[in-house]
């Protein structure tokens, strides 16, 4: 069965696992380094991404993370997972892994209080999905390998990168699982790919 981990320092982890196993799949906690080499895709959850790049440090994720996706393993960034891959962050010096050729905006659509919902249109996906945005990024610049899956008021909100997903909203926080499932489905293909 493919199993997949939903990194658990911070954020909506629950609503994930929830959704991957409606989904069809197995899901993980993951709270130790060592648990990567048991999953074969990887959710970094919502929450805050200055936070969870402490905690990333703290238990001695980052390489760990980076060397994850290096090997072909999809990784699915949700709204601060988004933040943590990305390879530019508008207003700072640093990235965090790194790991998708984009520039974002951080809490680019206002506070707390600019939190709201979308009808979006996701290439692969859905033409009709009900995306939750809270405090939520937006890509500014994607590279010449980023596909752009959807946008909202011109603005990118989800893409894909190789074996790399991620939206700036949380398609876990309500009970449609076609993102999820597509995450699945990608990383069963993956799986299938990594072991011929």
């Amino acid at each position: 069965m493919t199993t997949i981990g939903v990194l658990a320092l911070q954020g909506a982890v629950r609503e994930h696992i929830r959704s991957i196993e409606a989904s069809g799949a197995k899901a993980v906690e993951i709270k130790r380094t060592e648990q990567l080499d048991e999953i074969d895709g990887l959710i970094l959850p919502g929450g805050e991404s200055t936070t969870m790049r402490r905690l990333i440090d703290s238990y001695g994720f980052f390489k760990a993370l980076q060397e994850f996706g290096n090997q072909g393993k999809p990784i699915f960034g949700t709204c601060a997972g988004l933040i943590l891959l990305a390879s530019k962050i508008d207003g700072q010096d640093q990235a965090h892994l790194g790991l998708i050729d984009m520039k974002v905006a951080r809490n680019a659509f206002g506070r707390q209080v600019a939190s709201f919902e979308a009808e979006l249109e996701i290439a692969y996906v859905a033409d009709d999905f009900n995306a939750v945005f809270i405090r939520a990024p937006y890509i500014l610049e994607a590279g010449p390998d980023v596909e752009v899956l959807a946008t909202y008021q011109d603005k990118i909100v989800a893409a894909k990168q190789g074996h790399y997903v991620c939206t700036a909203f949380h398609p876990e926080l309500t009970d449609d699982n076609r993102f999820i499932a597509y995450f699945v489905s990608m990383v069963e293909q993956s799986k299938k790919t990594l072991a011929s």
